[in-house]
């Protein structure tokens, strides 16, 4: 029992983090393109219903194997490929059933608990946001680009610096000429 026991456990590990990926996208999908605000009853309803679709799939997979086995059954000759079972293979054949139907059972338990529902969606809008923080990181380092950041810093440095002398040392200085005089009306050149 226990390697069945520890299939099951690795196979729910996997199916959960489909069904976490699947609300995650419908998040993500929701927000950008239909401009949803994040309702937690509809999604858990999309999770409830991730969780249900995946132990269908696991239900199909058991139903599966079983036919595999009843079809390798009193077969003693050689295979002919990797799914051409026989007598030998119905061992394991019922061991993958049994692993299958233990998983969609345990994914239908859990569709049917509110509160693993739940945490199921806060686990994908936890993980949905976590893709949003890292673009928008990715768009603050290139948008907010700072001298340690930009490989071409100290090749343009010169011209910056002779920019900053010809154009906006005299600009802010006939500017500042102007706020003495108190005329309040801006260059014509900070106007273009």
């Amino acid at each position: 029992m226990g390697r069945t026991a520890d299939a099951i456990e690795e196979g729910l590990s996997i199916a959960s983090a489909a069904a976490r990926l699947s609300v995650r996208n419908h998040i993500l999908v929701e927000a950008i393109s239909n401009d949803a605000s994040y309702d937690i009853d509809r999604l858990a309803q999309f999770a409830h219903d991730t969780l249900i679709a995946l132990a269908d799939e696991q239900d199909a997979a058991a139903t599966l194997a079983r036919r595999q086995r009843r079809a390798a059954w009193g077969k003693y000759s050689d295979s002919h490929g990797t799914h051409d079972y026989r007598d030998r293979d119905t061992r394991n054949l019922r061991r993958r059933q049994r692993q299958y139907q233990g998983i969609a059972k345990e994914l239908r338990r859990r569709a049917a608990n509110a509160d693993a529902v739940r945490e199921l969606v806060a686990e994908a809008r936890d993980a949905a946001w976590g893709d949003v923080e890292s673009n928008l990181q990715r768009r603050l380092k290139v948008e907010g680009m700072r001298p340690e950041y930009d490989p071409d810093y100290d090749t343009m440095r010169e011209a910056r610096m002779q920019a900053l002398r010809l154009v906006d040392l005299p600009r802010l200085g006939a500017h500042r000429r102007r706020l003495e005089k108190g005329d309040t009306a801006p260059l014509e050149s900070d106007r273009t």
